[in-house]
């Protein structure tokens, strides 16, 4: 989940932006042109990047083709003007704020070590937590995204996952009186992330078991899990409760759906016969370069898009 990688491209029933997405009626607000997606898929700066070099004007252009929400990973990096002018436009086409990441590792020094001996590492990802909140009032956001760190070699996992789970716990009672949840993202190392510490949606069920918090839920990147462990349905439906936030991209390549081999249009039939009424991010880039590559992409979630 580096700055790089995102710009260039409870359980479930409870999620608080499902409550207004679900709300928004299929043939779309005033000043659409398309018919509004069943599911609330979520672009991000870069999808629609022929459309406008700013967020706002791809915001506008993501509401006339149907999207409901938007996915803003740097958007506590943004200047407050710009945040502010963000939130403005989703507001004005109501559109659902998707997540944003509430504390940004440090990628290329392999921190923070959230289980490891240093609890100032601890501090800081709380005292970042605790700024989140005031920036996901700003823009309505109910889901912001962690990372629990990297792996401490010198440490048993065991010991480290103990220490995860109290931070997290605590992390929650700062969001949960908001109404808020952190999702914590477990991430690939086959591909991209050697050495993190949350390596697969199952683990994130065990550390969201044991914070036992409202404001802790796990974010469910079908792109990472497909590399990591596969069997994706079935690892959904066993981790139902504590999934917060589900997010998309095709493997190999991280593209959008029908790019690679993860079969999207039965993940999406399965999210609506659970009744999934959040946000899922499209967490990826297009296979296409340009406009020819970003007709692609509304067409992929169109096919994708299951019907009422």
């Amino acid at each position: 989940m580096s700055v790089t990688r995102r710009t260039v491209m409870g359980g479930l029933a409870a999620a608080v932006p499902g409550a207004a997405l679900a709300g928004q009626r299929r043939t779309g607000a005033k000043g659409s042109n398309a018919a509004r997606f069943t599911l609330g898929f979520a672009p991000h700066l870069g999808s629609f990047a022929s459309r406008g070099d700013s967020s706002v004007e791809q915001i506008a252009f993501a509401a006339d083709q149907g999207f409901r929400a938007w996915e803003d990973n740097e958007y506590a990096l943004r200047p407050i003007a710009e945040q502010e002018a963000i939130a403005r436009a989703l507001r004005q086409r109501n559109m659902t704020m998707g997540v944003f990441v509430a504390s940004m590792p440090k990628w290329s020094e392999s921190r923070p070590l959230l289980g490891g001996d240093d609890d100032a590492e601890r501090q800081a990802f709380l005292a970042d937590v605790t700024k989140a909140v005031e920036l996901a009032r700003r823009v309505d956001a109910r889901r912001m995204t962690v990372v629990t760190g990297f792996m401490d070699k010198k440490l048993h996992p065991a010991i480290q996952q103990g220490r995860i789970i109290d931070v997290m716990r605590r992390a929650g009672d700062i969001v949960a009186p908001h109404g808020m949840a952190l999702v914590m993202e477990p991430l690939n190392t086959r591909t991209n992330h050697p050495g993190v510490f949350m390596q697969s949606i199952a683990e994130g069920y065990a550390v969201a078991r044991g914070a036992n918090s409202p404001g802790v839920k796990v974010l469910a990147d079908l792109y990472h899990e497909q590399i990591q462990s596969g069997n994706l349905i079935p690892t959904l439906t066993l981790c139902w409760d504590e999934i917060g936030y589900i997010q998309f991209g095709d493997n190999p390549g991280r593209n959008e759906p029908g790019s690679g081999e993860i079969n999207y249009a039965n993940v999406c039939r399965f999210l609506k016969e659970r009744g999934y009424a959040g946000v899922i991010g499209m967490e990826h880039g297009n296979s296409v370069k340009g406009r020819a590559g970003e007709d692609r992409l509304i067409a992929a979630y169109r096919a994708i898009d299951p019907t009422a």
